[in-house]
This record gives C-alpha cells, sequence and structure tokens, in this order.
C-alpha cells in the first residue's frame, strides 16, 4: 500500500504540471467511480495539490477531489500515452493527464467542497505532542501509530522501521513508553520518513509501487527490518522477528527493540 512517501512523492512530482492548470475533463474507465467523475465540474482551474495524511488533494476553485490510493493505486502524469495498468479514471489537462491507475479496484475518489476525513496530526516538525499523545494508551505502539486519527500518514513499513530505529518493541503499550523514548520515537519517525521520500518511496519485491514517472523508489534498499524476515538485524545482528498484530505483519529485533 503507498503510505506518505510514496503519496507525497507523486503530489510533488505531478504539482508543477497542474497548479494553475484547467482541468477540461475527468473520465470514468471503472463504474465504480462514475459518480465521482461526474461530480467534479469542468472546466475548472486547479488551485493546488497536495497531500493530507494518504490522500491526494485536487483542490479546485469550488471543490476538493480526494484520492486514495488503497493497496496497489498510483498516479501518473503523462502528455503522451497512458501508462500501463488498469486506469480506472483520468483528469485531463491541456497539456497531459493524470492518470489513476489501480490494479485492484480498491482506491476511492470523493468529491465535495470540504475535505471530511478526520485524521490525526502530520508526522514533521519537531513532534513534541507525540509522548502526551502516547500516554494512558494500553494499544500495541505500532497499532497506535498506524491508527489515522492518531497520526496520519504512517503505514505497516514505515511504523515498522521506525520503531526498530528507535530501538523499541512495537508489541508494548504505547502508553508504556517514557518520555524520553517517545522523544526517540518522535525523531525516529520523521527521520525515517523524510529518507523515504528523498528515495522516492519504497518499492517492495512485488513490484507494485512506481512513482508518477514511472520510476521505482529506492528506500526498500534501506530497511532494517520490513520484509526481512531471518536477516541479521544490521544494528546487532540478531535475526529480524516477524510476529502478526492487527492481521498484518511486523518486523523487529527481539536483539535490540525492547
Amino acid at each position: 500500500m503507498p503510505e506518505l512517501p510514496e503519496v507525497e512523492t507523486m503530489v510533488r512530482q505531478i504539482r508543477p504540471h497542474v497548479r494553475g492548470a484547467v482541468l477540461r475533463r475527468v473520465v470514468a474507465h471503472d463504474p465504480l467511480l462514475e459518480d465521482a467523475a461526474e461530480r467534479v465540474r469542468v472546466p475548472t482551474r486547479v488551485r493546488a495539490l497536495g497531500r493530507r495524511g494518504k490522500y491526494v488533494l485536487l483542490r479546485t476553485e469550488a471543490q476538493v477531489v480526494s484520492v486514495h490510493l488503497r493497496m496497489s493505486g498510483r498516479l501518473v502524469w503523462s502528455s503522451a500515452r497512458p501508462p500501463e495498468g488498469r486506469v480506472r479514471m483520468e483528469f485531463v489537462f491541456s497539456g497531459g493527464t493524470v492518470y489513476f491507475v489501480d490494479t485492484r479496484r480498491l482506491g476511492m475518489v470523493e468529491v465535495g467542497e470540504r475535505f471530511r476525513p478526520r485524521l490525526g496530526r502530520e508526522p514533521f516538525g519537531e513532534l513534541r505532542w507525540l509522548p502526551r499523545a502516547l500516554a494512558g494508551s494500553r494499544r500495541p505502539l505500532k497499532l497506535w501509530l498506524m491508527d489515522q486519527s492518531r497520526i496520519a500518514g504512517l503505514g505497516n513499513i514505515y511504523a515498522a522501521e521506525a520503531c526498530h530505529r528507535a530501538g523499541i518493541d512495537p508489541r508494548r503499550p504505547a502508553g508504556s513508553l517514557s518520555r524520553t523514548e517517545g522523544a526517540r520515537l518522535a525523531r525516529a519517525i520523521r527521520d525515517v520518513l523524510d529518507e523515504a521520500i528523498d528515495e522516492k518511496g519504497s518499492t517492495l519485491r512485488d513490484g507494485g509501487y512506481r512513482d508518477a514517472r514511472g520510476a521505482l523508489g529506492g528506500f526498500q534498499f534501506r530497511m532494517a527490518v520490513y520484509g526481512r524476515e531471518g536477516h541479521p538485524c544490521p544494528r546487532c545482528g540478531t535475526p529480524v522477528q516477524r510476529v502478526v498484530q492487527g492481521g498484518r505483519s511486523t518486523y523487529l529485533c527481539p536483539g535490540c527493540q525492547s
């Protein structure tokens, strides 16, 4: 699933092409998205293209078009031919088209005057609020971090990597962290996300993620634990362990994550 770094990468790559441009047509190639396409009032000028959590937000003169990529979605900018894959929707401009490609058809497009989902804070800046927010919670730390109402944008990959970098067991109750541990985790989250954005996201072994220009991400080569069950931890050499939390795989080092 595209997480914050992958979504941010696509937004940064597409933004220069569409900001201030006139959206001429919206075409749905999937019956599930026909209603959303018909609700976009065109032609209209794009005021901004941004991101909130894992959502892409296309703000026009009167509406907000939100795209959630879910498991296999991606946005591609092209001024020539359509990209490979299942194209579910097109946002057509004079100079090119933004294609919503989604093989598994799980992504969503919503149109309204406002962006309605209630999301937690963005995981950037000093994150001084994080230790206080964790206090009192009995939920396992990694599940807390993946709760979009708590902190927006973190998913399975980067939550696991941040916990490893902070040296904290993701199975611990979130409220058991000391203020020092909470501050260490905050720094780890910010640093992992910054590095992943610099690397244009992560392309895993299934090869599903590519950025808006069709290129692979590069952060997978810097992962310490995610998807590395049985491989030595780069910090202490202990084999990486996989456990299941909330029906999802969690990767950790039992040697240096306490």
